[in-house]
């Protein structure tokens, strides 16, 4: 049970991610992209959402790993994954937003 949540989890991130990267930030805090103007906001969208894309990815490989391989291992792509894709974001939020909030 606990791999179908993290499989769904996962497809539902990515989805979120593909929408900021398509233009949709509002599924964004509003006060993570308050100092963000309007001419920067494609590429904050394109930034914040690779970085929840390479979240919501490895929570998808994770499944995977885990369902046919090792729960240690799988545990291990998570983290790795969602710490990258975390860092990516922040990334983004300094350099588009001039800070976290």
């Amino acid at each position: 049970m606990k791999s179908i949540v993290e499989l769904v989890l996962g497809l539902f991130v990515i989805a979120l991610g593909l929408a900021n990267i398509n233009g949709n930030i509002s599924t964004i805090h509003w006060y993570n992209r308050r100092r963000v103007t309007e001419e920067d906001a494609p590429k904050y969208g394109r930034v914040v959402g690779t970085g929840i894309v390479i979240m919501g990815a490895g929570l998808v490989v994770s499944f995977f790993v885990m369902t046919f391989w090792s729960e240690y291992i799988a545990d291990i792509v998570a983290l790795v994954t969602c710490v990258g894709g975390f860092l990516v974001g922040l990334y983004g939020q300094f350099k588009y937003n001039k800070g976290i909030f």
